[in-house]
């Protein structure tokens, strides 16, 4: 599959470690305000095509969690997750072809008590 920023700037070619259908939203107090859906790819199904060299990164924290983004148009490609380092989350509406509203209702997981904060 194939994933793109707004403006094309940045490209993945991705090969998700589970269904379109099992994305989920966090509700961390990152990811709720970004709002995006994310589908698991493990981390040698994720492979930037293109742009490596426009994607901003953005880490707070524990600085686990690796947030990218393009530096052109803004949008949010993808995240190397804290919970789970060996995997990427991808933005479901960055997946060619993929509309998110047509996987409603998308589960949200909890992320505001998330078990690294404990």
């Amino acid at each position: 599959m194939k994933a793109t920023c707004h403006c094309g700037a940045v490209e993945l070619r991705i090969d998700p470690g589970q269904p379109l259908s099992e994305a989920s939203r966090c509700d961390c107090s990152f990811c709720r305000r970004r709002g995006a859906a994310a589908v698991m790819v493990p981390l040698d199904r994720l492979e930037v095509v293109k742009g490596a060299d426009r994607l901003t990164l953005y880490q707070w924290g524990t600085k686990t969690a690796r947030h990218y983004f393009c530096s052109v148009c803004g949008i949010y490609t993808h995240h190397r997750r804290r919970s789970d380092p060996t995997q990427y989350g991808v933005n479901l509406g960055a997946i060619e072809g993929v509309n998110p509203r047509d996987y409603e209702p998308i589960r949200w997981t909890d992320g505001v008590n998330h078990i690294s904060d404990r």
